[in-house]
């Protein structure tokens, strides 16, 4: 919270014993000192009109304003003490002031409505904060280990790294790891915001929090309770939460100098006022109009709704750190997409071969596989893939933008794209493969050109829909990829984007998002390793699919956790939402501001009435904030279409 409206001292209000914040009104304690201190006022009101004695009616009032002014004073004075002062200094000065006055009831009413204020601000603040907490409550109390062959019912935090869970179907995994042995369909949806749940068998990584379908499974542990991908994003939102986007640091920049500039006007109103007029008469107005200028709801407005939206987003899969992040996903107009796992599945596989002369497809096979086994390239995975026992090569060298060398056998071995093989004799079914969307890539041995292996990475079934209602919502859509111009621009037309940029490399890429918004603020969305650069340089990192993905998770300003890609639009819908409440409350609280002063400055308004709009205006705001933490979750996903994959056993035909 801003030190302009931080009227408590800076240390977290909540203990160890109050981590998980006041669930009620009732519980929040400021709240029930002004329950306490309204209660004494009315007590104090009812003895005056019934005329009882005028000493008990003191006493009352006394005590109501103890009451209210406990929630803010003691915390204004060990703020003092340091040297900084905020609007519970103003609050303490225009109490004080009331009383020497004799206004003590004036004082009461304004420490009652004050409290009020400060007890919704800590209640809003800790409730929205609780919704990104509830992800750890996913974590099941229990978790059943295998050892010696018996079953251990363990809590959570005594799983270790290689230990080995069961998980029965129904059931929750305890932290993340990898499935031994069983099959199953996971429910992801409250961690990734996913509604269709995800096929997954031996070798896959799972994640804590996720629902185990129909299959029993044996999950190898990857990481502890407390290092799990949900602590992971809990702690790091909540870590990030304390960076200020634009419109949080323009309230600061309003409030800071407003709260000393408040204070030596109302200084001012007072002395000439005693000098031109009646001193009684401009020092209360200077108290009043000292509260009138108090920056409070200003101060506390951007706060409430970041906390809100950020929270709001987690619960949907969008990991977004802190208020910069959130401010600036709700101003960005451009979008430059990768290509590979972004706008395709990630997902590749060879679908057609073509030999040269004098080979076969599968030696052409064999030689491309025995160079991409010492690659982690997705198109290694896919070629590996459509080979039963690759032979490694040696020596095996990556030529960054280019493909591999290596040896096998004592042949020199070179696999890249074309342009750096030449095509030659295949020139004609290399761009057959590549108007088809395929990446195709080059095989020669000693200086000879074996073939061409074509490997295609299908869309993302709901690229299009995303594509579309991007441009709908005025977004410029760029796609960005390494691969070569046909290819790029098969898969840009079939996903609806005109403006396509290709054979990039992650230097180009940077270069190229760095011009992209010099001319609007524009996100670059990769996978958050291999974009790193481009990522870095972009008004705003998107990393997509990034669950369990230590290196986006800790790069990107906005991970989207699943793989489903409508999750960009959605995101980027709430981030313009939360922006809009940001600047509504700025205005609101600017607006009442600026009403407040003259009025208090001409006497029309009393001290407990400007602090009665005042509170009411923090009220507003506060409850316009909270409305960032509403989100829609997305429908399900239309099923997938199979993937057609062709037998690589075809041969180039000969020229």
């Amino acid at each position: 919270m801003s030190d302009a409206c931080g009227c408590g001292d800076d240390a977290p209000r909540g203990d160890e014993g109050e981590e998980r914040g006041p669930q009620r009104l009732w519980e929040v304690s400021e709240l029930r000192f002004a329950a306490a201190s309204g209660l004494l006022l009315v007590a104090s009101l009812v003895v005056g009109w019934t005329a009882g004695p005028a000493p008990l009616e003191s006493v009352l009032q006394v005590a109501a304003l103890a009451a209210g002014a406990w929630t803010f004073v003691p915390a204004t004075l060990r703020r003092l003490v340091r040297g900084r002062i905020g609007v519970g200094t103003l609050m303490t000065i225009a109490a004080v002031g009331a009383v020497l006055l004799g206004e003590v009831g004036e004082a009461a009413v304004l420490a009652f409505l004050f409290s009020i204020s400060e007890g919704l601000e800590e209640y809003s603040l800790a409730r929205t904060r609780r919704g990104l907490r509830t992800l750890l409550a996913l974590v099941p109390e229990q978790a059943t280990v295998l050892r010696g062959g018996e079953e251990l019912d363990v809590a959570p935090r005594e799983l270790r790294v290689g230990n080995t869970m069961l998980v029965r179907p129904g059931e929750r995994l305890a932290t993340d790891g990898r499935i031994a042995s069983g099959h199953t369909a996971l429910d992801l949806s409250a961690i990734t915001g996913e509604s269709v749940p995800v096929e997954a068998g031996p070798g896959d990584e799972v994640f804590a929090g996720s629902i185990n379908g129909s299959g029993a499974l044996e999950v190898q542990v990857t990481s502890t309770a407390e290092g799990n991908s949900l602590a992971r994003i809990v702690a790091i939102v909540e870590a990030e939460q304390a960076r200020k986007g634009e419109a949080q640091r323009l309230a600061d920049r309003v409030a800071r100098p407003l709260v000393p500039g408040v204070m030596v006007v109302a200084a001012l109103i007072a002395a000439l006022g005693s000098v031109f007029g009646e001193p009684l008469v401009w020092i209360e107005r200077a108290l009043v109009v000292l509260v009138a200028a108090s920056p409070c709801a200003l101060a506390i407005s951007v706060p409430v709704t970041v906390v809100a939206a950020v929270g709001a987003a987690s619960r949907i899969g969008v990991l977004v750190k802190g208020g910069a992040a959130l401010e600036g996903l709700g101003r960005i107009r451009g979008i430059a997409l990768d290509k590979t796992g972004t706008l395709t599945r990630n997902r590749p596989a060879v679908i057609e071969v073509a030999a040269a002369d004098g080979a076969t497809p599968d030696e052409v096979l064999a030689l491309a596989a025995a160079l991409e086994s010492r690659s982690e390239h997705p198109l290694a995975r896919a070629i590996l893939a459509a080979v039963e026992t690759p032979t490694p090569a040696v020596d095996v060298e990556a030529v960054p933008g280019a493909g591999l060398t290596g040896r096998l056998d004592g042949r020199v071995l070179r696999l890249g794209r074309p342009g750096w093989i030449d095509a030659g004799e295949l020139a004609g079914p290399v761009a057959r493969m590549q108007g088809a969307g395929a990446t195709a890539v080059l095989v020669e041995a000693d200086g000879r050109l074996v073939g061409a292996v074509a490997v295609r990475d299908e869309l993302r079934p709901e690229a299009a829909e995303v594509v579309t209602r991007l441009r709908r919502g005025g977004y410029r859509v760029a796609m960005l990829t390494g691969d070569n111009r046909a290819t790029a621009e098969a898969l840009a037309a079939e996903a609806g984007i005109a403006e396509v940029h290709a054979e990039l490399r992650p230097e180009d890429k940077a270069v190229l998002v760095g011009a992209l918004s010099g001319e609007r603020p524009t996100a670059m969305v990769g996978d958050g390793v291999n974009d790193a650069p481009a990522l870095a340089t972009a008004d705003l990192g998107i990393a997509m699919g990034a669950m369990g993905t230590d290196v986006a998770i800790e790069t990107a300003d906005v991970a989207l956790m699943g793989e489903d890609l409508r999750h960009l639009p959605q995101a980027l819908d709430h981030a313009c939402r939360a922006r809009a409440i940001m600047l509504q409350n700025v205005g609101l609280s600017l607006a009442i501001v600026v009403v407040l002063v003259p009025l208090a400055l001409l006497g029309v308004l009393g001290l407990a009435a400007v602090v009665a709009v005042h509170e009411l205006a923090e009220i507003l705001v506060i409850a316009n904030g909270v409305r960032a933490g509403r989100v829609r979750p997305l429908p399900p996903a239309a099923p997938a279409a199979e993937q057609v994959v062709l037998v690589p056993v075809e041969t180039a035909a000969r020229p």
